[in-house]
């Protein structure tokens, strides 16, 4: 088993993780951190690596809130913007057109919790990459865990070096290669290869 933080359309170096793991196991007693992939990601425009960020609500209070608890904000439109984002980007990407019927859900439907949208995503890119999406959510919260702890994975400053080989992204003769994009880089680029890149 295989302990992973549910993030929103998650880096390449988790999916990588979670397509070697025999069985997933979700936190979702954690501790709600800032800055970090759980409500975030970075995609490839024109101008280079774009993030996409999700507004969470905030408690005047100063107690920590769960990632279970965390809430979206939801009066502005940002799923809108994101997916204007992902059309403009990828839309001559060679699967952008095959996957955008199947994601277009994701960004119509009104999400109150965090961890409801990042598990929908989980399942969106877990079919997409034909890989299982079974898996089971933690009850309470350990520092040490049984299972393979992937969890850093879900903060930006805990990457691992090595990463997926190289592929063709969209703007890679202007920019050159940007690793570790959303896994939606990788999908919308390599289709049913991308689970070669692992």
């Amino acid at each position: 088993m295989s302990l992973f933080i549910p993030t929103y359309f998650s880096p390449i170096s988790q999916y990588s993780e979670i397509y070697k793991a025999d069985k997933i196991v979700f936190e979702t007693q954690d501790n709600y951190q800032k800055q970090s992939y759980r409500n975030r990601c970075y995609i490839y425009n024109g101008s280079g690596k774009q993030l996409l960020s999700v507004p969470v609500k905030h408690k005047v209070t100063t107690g920590r809130k769960k990632t279970i608890d965390t809430l979206i904000e939801n009066d502005f439109p940002w799923q809108d913007q994101h997916f204007k984002s992902l059309q403009t980007a990828y839309r001559v990407s060679p699967y952008f057109e095959f996957f955008e019927d199947d994601i277009a859900p994701i960004f119509h439907k009104k999400y109150k919790f965090l961890l409801d949208l990042n598990i929908d995503t989980f399942l969106f890119v877990a079919d997409a990459l034909q890989v299982s999406t079974e898996f089971l959510k933690t009850e309470e919260y350990h520092i040490n865990s049984t299972e393979k702890d992937c969890r850093l994975l879900a903060e930006r400053k805990h990457q691992p070096e090595k990463l997926v080989e190289t592929y063709v992204q969209m703007f890679d003769e202007k920019h050159g290669f940007i690793p570790n994009l959303s896994i939606l880089d990788l999908l919308f680029m390599e289709g049913p290869n991308a689970i070669s890149y692992f």
